[in-house]
Formats: C-alpha cells, sequence, structure tokens
C-alpha cells in the first residue's frame, strides 16, 4: 500500500516536473549519483551548505510534512521534483538520519566550517605559547568529538560515560602530540629563528591528524562493541554487524585524517608567502583577517573533499561479513550508514 502510495506521488511530481531539469525525486536517496567521487562531492556540497543554519522552525516542519505526504501518496498537485530535493536537503542537513532528532547548529555538518574556521586560525597563530598551544587543541578536538558524536551511526544506544572517555582520550592525545612536538622544535638548535617560526607552522597538523583519529575511535567505540545495523535494498533491517562497524570507523577515520591537510599545511605556506608582500608588511594589522580568509578558502576545500571519499550510506557484500547476516538475507550487498 505505501509503495503504491509512493508511485502515485512519483506520478504527481514527475507532470508537475516537464519544465525543471532536476531529476526524478527518490525518497530517502541522494539526489546525486554516489558511485563517483563528483556525484558524492555534489551531494556533500549540499550536505554542508551553511544557508540550511538559517532555515526557520517552520520552514523545517514543511520540508518534513513534504516529504510526509510524498512518502504516503497525499502530495498535493503543481509540487516539482525540485521542491521536493530542497525539502529533503533541509531534513538531512537538520535532522540525524537515525534518530530524526535535530542536531545542535555547531555541530551540524553545515556548521563545520563558520564555527570551525575561528579554531583553525586560532592553531595557526605564530608564535604559541604552551598555554595557547593547549587551549587550542583542546577547543579544536571538543569541537570535533561533539561533530562525531552528532553525527554517529546512532542505530544503537551510547551511554555518556563513553561519550568522556572519547573526549578525555582525544583531548589528552592531541595535546600530548602538540606540545611535544613543540618543545622539539625549540630544542633544535640547528634551526635559524626564521625557519623555527615556519616549522612550529606545521606542528598543528600531525597533532590533530593523529588526535582526529583516537577521537574518532574513542568517540564511536561502542559502535565496534555493539555493531551497527545493516540493511537490504529495500531498506529492511536485517542485523547488527560488527564487521560493518569496524568498516565505518575506518573510513571515518580516514576522511578525518584527510581533512585537516589542506587546512593546516597550505595557509602556513601561503601566509609565508603573502607576510612578504609589501601590502602586509606595510600594515601588520591585516595579518590576522588576511589569514583568517585563507583557513576559511582551504576549509571550504577541505571539508566536501574529505567527506566525499566515501558515501555516507555505504555498501558492503554480505559475504564480508557475519554469516547470521548473510543467512539473514537473499541480498548479495547491504548497506549502513558510516557516519560523517
Amino acid at each position: 500500500m505505501a509503495d503504491t502510495a509512493t508511485t502515485a506521488s512519483a506520478a504527481a511530481a514527475s507532470a508537475a516536473n516537464a519544465s525543471t531539469d532536476a531529476p526524478p525525486f527518490q525518497l530517502g536517496k541522494p539526489r546525486f549519483q554516489q558511485t563517483s567521487f563528483f556525484g558524492r562531492f555534489r551531494h556533500f556540497l549540499d550536505i554542508i551548505d551553511p544557508r540550511t543554519l538559517f532555515v526557520t522552525e517552520r520552514r523545517l516542519r514543511e520540508a518534513v510534512q513534504l516529504l510526509e505526504d510524498y512518502k504516503h501518496g497525499t502530495l498535493r498537485p503543481g509540487v516539482t521534483n525540485e521542491q521536493l530535493w530542497s525539502a529533503q536537503k533541509i531534513k538531512q542537513a537538520i535532522l540525524h538520519p537515525d534518530t530524526n532528532e535535530k542536531i545542535f547548529m555547531p555541530f551540524r555538518m553545515s556548521g563545520y566550517i563558520p564555527f570551525g574556521t575561528p579554531i583553525v586560525v586560532g592553531l595557526l597563530l605564530p608564535n604559541q605559547t604552551l598555554a595557547s598551544t593547549v587551549f587550542w587543541q583542546w577547543l579544536n578536538q571538543s569541537h570535533n568529538a561533539c561533530v562525531n558524536y552528532a553525527n554517529r551511526n546512532a542505530t544503537k544506544p551510547s551511554p555518556a560515560s563513553k561519550f568522556i572517555q572519547g573526549y578525555l582520550g582525544a583531548v589528552i592525545s592531541a595535546v600530548s602530540i602538540a606540545v611535544g612536538l613543540n618543545v622539539l622544535v625549540q630544542k633544535a638548535n640547528k634551526f635559524t629563528p626564521a625557519t623555527r617560526l615556519l616549522v612550529q607552522r606545521f606542528v598543528p597538523f600531525p597533532a590533530v591528524a593523529s588526535a582526529n583519529i583516537c577521537n574518532v575511535v574513542l568517540m564511536r567505540y561502542g559502535e565496534l562493541e555493539e555493531g551497527i545495523d545493516v540493511l537490504d535494498s529495500d531498506g529492511n533491517l536485517v542485523g547488527s554487524s560488527k564487521i560493518a562497524a569496524r568498516h565505518a570507523l575506518l573510513e571515518t577515520a580516514l576522511t578525518r585524517v584527510v581533512l585537516p591537510m589542506p587546512i593546516l599545511v597550505l595557509p602556513p605556506i601561503v601566509m609565508s608567502m603573502l607576510e612578504k608582500t609589501a601590502l602586509l608588511q606595510a600594515r601588520p594589522r591585516l595579518l590576522l583577517p588576511v589569514q583568517s580568509l585563507v583557513c576559511l578558502a582551504a576549509f571550504g576545500l577541505a571539508l566536501p573533499l574529505a567527506i566525499s571519499l566515501f558515501p555516507q550510506m555505504s555498501e558492503i557484500e554480505t559475504s564480508q561479513l557475519e554469516p547470521e547476516i548473510a543467512q539473514a538475507t537473499s541480498s548479495r550487498t547491504v548497506v549502513y550508514n558510516k557516519g560523517l
């Protein structure tokens, strides 16, 4: 009955779309093909679109209701595919796919760049003291921990104690690595003061990349213990898999290593060149605003590239999973939400 209603809605939406270029709407499916990197890149550009931060509660309710009408075959005449895709974009950007609860604004993927850029600027400030290094690494990992937790696979309940353990582990690892590398650089007598300053600017990358792996693993360790839900091609629950959980965490950890590369490596290179220009030498007060813009551009480039490495709903063959999963379905492959 639900399939018939959805088919009727699809037909109604298609009839209203003769003059638009939007592809036929598919409820719960990405607008762009996820088998190619470019398709995933375009999909995640929608997910991280900061304009969705300004969507009102009323607009969110309207978007959710429009999708419900489509699902139950009660879509009003004249609704276009573009309107349906827009409604789904709003829902996916604001509500968690597993719980359907609102994600707190600073921890949404659409808020990652606006709220994360000031932290990146702080991480890359020159002449860091021990206190400032500790502060910015703590703030960065606190933000990352909350983003990882808010966008986790939530098909299984996770106690607050796991969050606290993961958070403390990530912060301690980040601060330890950053402080340790800074001390080593300071004690390196072979470096000239200019070289030492340049090397110090690259210290945040290994610290952040290493801590990001710890952050993801520790924050989501419960998934390894409990497993995550896997679904067949029709969206039916097949079972819970620890092997799928390992794949999900590995894919997410890889994106967290790739993500800080352009963010923490490109700005120091660009700024070392810009600082030699006559404009910035004559107006040193412009250094911080210029560095902020460079970091914002690097962040805006890096985030969609990194999270596009893997589809959010990843596919895996049942032969690679636990025997009970393979026996519970006739599907050759199943899908799981790897998180973001």
